[in-house]
């Protein structure tokens, strides 16, 4: 029985890779099937009306709160300028300095990465920084790695992740907290030895004009012809990780919190409620594809916690699953690219199945799955030529996503390396 269910696992694997199936649907399918074949009834108790779907559906439904609240709050950064305004600061002090626009972008990217993740984080952040880095010199798959670096540095702070991590695996938040408090100074680093290293490595390439603006008037005319935010307004992504880091908050307040600091402080009170409303439903754009994703996710966990598919697959992955701290960090090492191009380790994929697994089968506690994981998502966040924030960097640089993968993948690859070694340290 655990076999099959492992040969329908593949077989989902290979529908999403080939693209016979959207990932969602593939995941929800792949949910009612290893159902059924762990011998769960249609309804009742751990069936696949009742359990799989009515119960699984709306599992994740924090984390798709929190996910619209990022979106929202991404939104708001961009119509008001307040991204803009932080990437356009940083070019002017940067000024011909490639090596200093390039760490300057990279740290706007990194604080943009904690409001809100993928696509929408890549542009606000790469529409001015992409074409600005690549003025000076920076070489255009450096400029677009750059980006995806510095959103990856952040993904260790970007509430949204906190919930889905933490509705995911059953942890409380505190828990997720800590351990992405431990990963951060491996993402950190990495990124920052991206910039140092790469754009040094390939010299200085003028390929791109880009004009930036400095006029000299008053700040106010400044800010109308260039859009630019308050100096107070551009303290916005910080508030939400204040409040849940520092105070401890809950991570929908603390999105929300954000989400009014931002209004209150860019905009007049005649404005805010169309403002508030247009953001709002713009946000619902953005968050649609991955609310529905974690839909598809909860019914997959569901079926795999069944008893009938945890009898059925704890012998296989107890046998294959390593316990030696040493062999575990090796192994785990070994299998990074596996959560590249949607496959089986990607936690918005199939690899959440596998996480439901090892933690419903007592295989791992789920503190080391939280870490394995965490580490996978920050490769797949930054290497994997299939998602979206990789595609559109790489599309605006004017290069290839593999291009990007090729360049990005030894960084991120020591990052899953540090996330594996504080693993095996604290959560074996």
């Amino acid at each position: 029985m655990g076999i099959l269910i492992l040969i329908i696992m593949a077989a989902g694997v290979a529908a999403i890779l080939t693209k016979k199936l959207p990932t969602a649907f593939a995941l929800v399918l792949l949910g009612v099937v290893i159902a059924l074949v762990s011998g769960a009834p249609v309804t009742g108790k751990n069936s696949v009306f009742d359990t799989v779907l009515q119960e699984g559906a709306p599992a994740l439904a924090a984390t798709m709160i929190a996910i619209l609240l990022g979106s929202w709050l991404g939104k708001l950064l961009d119509e008001t300028g307040i991204a803009g305004t932080l990437v356009r600061k940083i070019v002017e002090f940067g000024g011909d300095r490639p090596t200093v626009v390039a760490l300057g972008v990279l740290m706007v990217s990194t604080l943009i990465g904690t409001v809100t993740g993928s696509a929408p984080a890549a542009m606000l952040a790469g529409i001015i920084g992409i074409p600005a880095m690549i003025a000076v010199g920076i070489p255009k798959v450096t400029a677009a790695g750059t980006i995806l670096m510095g959103i990856a540095a952040g993904m260790p702070f970007e509430l949204p992740v906190w919930q889905f991590f933490s509705s995911a695996l059953d942890l409380p938040v505190s828990e997720v907290r800590d351990f992405m408090i431990k990963l951060f100074p491996f993402a950190l680093f990495a990124a920052v030895m991206f910039v140092l290293v790469e754009s040094r490595r390939r010299g200085v390439e003028h390929a791109w004009a880009f004009r930036t603006e400095t006029p000299r008037t008053k700040a106010g005319k400044r800010r109308a012809r260039l859009g630019d935010a308050p100096w107070y307004a551009l303290l916005t992504p910080a508030v939400p990780l204040a409040l849940a880091l520092g105070f401890e908050i809950a991570i929908i307040p603390s999105l929300l919190a954000g989400v009014l600091y931002a209004l209150v402080t860019t905009t007049r009170p005649r404005d805010m409620n169309r403002r508030l409303l247009r953001t709002l439903y713009s946000g619902f754009d953005v968050a649609a594809a991955p609310i529905i994703l974690f839909v598809a996710i909860g019914i997959l966990l569901a079926a795999v916690k069944l008893p009938g598919a945890v009898d059925a697959l704890e012998p296989l992955v107890k046998a294959v699953s390593p316990q030696n701290p040493v062999l575990f960090v090796a192994v785990f090492t070994v299998l990074v690219p596996l959560c590249l191009y949607r496959g089986p380790l990607n936690v918005y994929g199939l690899g959440a199945g596998i996480a439901g697994v090892l933690i419903a089968a007592g295989i791992y506690p789920a503190a080391a799955v939280l870490g394995i994981t965490a580490s996978y998502n920050q490769v797949f966040g930054v290497a994997d030529p299939t998602s979206t924030q990789t595609v559109w960097s790489a599309q605006y640089a004017g290069v290839g996503p593999q291009q990007v993968m090729t360049r990005t993948l030894p960084y991120v690859w020591f990052v899953a390396l540090g996330g594996f070694c504080v693993t095996a340290a604290t959560a074996l």
